[in-house]
This record gives structure tokens, sequence and C-alpha cells, in this order.
């Protein structure tokens, strides 16, 4: 699973490929994302839809992902890809509040910058997060999400801390228990988020998660994917 594959026109780097692993198995590749704070896990699983694997993740009033940690040049794999669908949306989420910041489905690009590039004021909030919630948050990280009240293709600042930009796919109940495929270009929602060319990759994540909202969701997570030109 952790191959990269060379192909004619472009190369590939198989984040999560969940088709080729077996429901009910373990999840390969793929490392628990918790936090101290919050005893009660979203529970993934492999599941078969349709005919093929995929990652499902029940939420009820939990919090948990799970992360495959990578170290990958940004510019050699710009474009993420991946598929999803989504029980329902979450009532009480919204992007701007803390109470509301759930997702029914979420994928997060992380990067590994260097923390003494960071002001004081950023290091000292990402320290006060790592106390509260016993895991400090990627010095900076982009966070696909599939919201409820924002407009699809808006980017927010999490309420938490800014170095996690949050770029809605996703918007409302329309598409509910439809897979959904997306593709997004993270060199430039970098530039858009932060306004900078980003540093080296070093996680893809995926959770869904409604310990603050309170609320109930199951999401299914088709393969993941980064490509870029060979």
């Amino acid at each position: 699973m952790s191959a990269t594959i060379w192909g004619a026109k472009q190369r590939l780097f198989a984040v999560g490929r969940f088709s080729a692993m077996t429901a009910g198995g373990m999840v390969m590749d793929w490392q628990p994302m918790t936090f101290k704070k919050i005893e009660s896990h979203t529970r993934y699983a492999l599941v078969s839809d349709q005919g093929r694997t995929v990652l499902r993740a029940d939420s009820r009033a939990s919090a948990s992902g799970l992360i495959r940690k990578v170290r990958l040049i940004p510019a050699d794999y710009p474009w993420l890809t991946w598929s999803w669908k989504v029980s329902n949306t979450l009532e009480k989420g919204d992007v701007r509040k803390k109470s509301g910041d759930d997702y029914a489905a979420r994928i997060y690009v992380t990067f590994s910058e260097n923390p003494d590039d960071l002001s004081f004021f950023e290091r000292t909030k990402i320290a006060a997060i790592k106390l509260i919630y016993g895991e400090a948050p990627p010095t900076a990280a982009l966070a696909y999400v599939w919201g409820n009240h924002a407009a699809a293709g808006s980017i927010h600042p999490n309420p938490y801390t800014n170095r996690v930009q949050m770029i809605v796919i996703e918007s409302g109940s329309d598409h509910v228990d439809q897979w959904r495929r997306a593709q997004r270009n993270i060199v430039e929602d970098f530039r858009l988020a932060f306004g900078s060319i980003p540093p080296p990759i070093s996680g893809i994540a995926v959770m869904t998660d409604t310990d603050n909202t309170g609320e109930s969701v199951t999401a299914w997570y088709g393969d993941i994917a980064l490509t870029g030109p060979h």
C-alpha cells in the first residue's frame, strides 16, 4: 500500500488504497489519532460497499481519526484525490465556532513546518491547545470538510488555531447517501490559505467527529491518492 506507482503521464502515491484491503480486516499503514481529553472515540472499520472495500467511520458524540504519516514534497504530488459519502450532515456544525467544530467527514493534509518559523504567539497558542487536548495541532494543515452551513469552496481558519485552514468541499444535505469524488491541488490551496509555498507533507488523516455537537453520523471514505507529473 505504500508504493509509489509511476505511470506514463503521472506518478501516484496510494495514500489509502482501501479497495485493495479486506473488509473486516486491519487498515494497513494507518495509525489512530486520538485526543487525551476526549474519551469517546469514533469507530473505523473496513467494510464492503457496492462491491468494493471502503473505510467506514461511525461517530456518536465522539472524536478520533486515522493518520497515514508520510514525507513528501508537495510539488511532486500536488493533486489530492478521494471519494466519500455521509449518512447525514450535522445540524449544529459550524466552521466558525468551537462549539460547531465537527464534520461528517474531513481529510487533513498536514505539513512539517519548522516551529522556529512560527511567531511567539503562534507557538503559545499551539502549546495551549496541547495543554487542553493532550495533542498539539500540526504547525500547518489543510482540512477538506463536508460541512453544513458554510458555502462550498469557502476557506475558514479553524476556530482553535489559524494554522489549520478549513476548505469546504461539500455543504448541506443535497448529496447525502451519495458517493462524491473530489480532487484538489494542495499547492494552490496552501497558497490561498496561508499565502506561501507549502513545506513538506507530513501526513494525511481522515476524521469524522461529533464531540462538540453531540450528534451522530456515519461516513464512508474511498481510496485516497496523491498524484503529480512524471
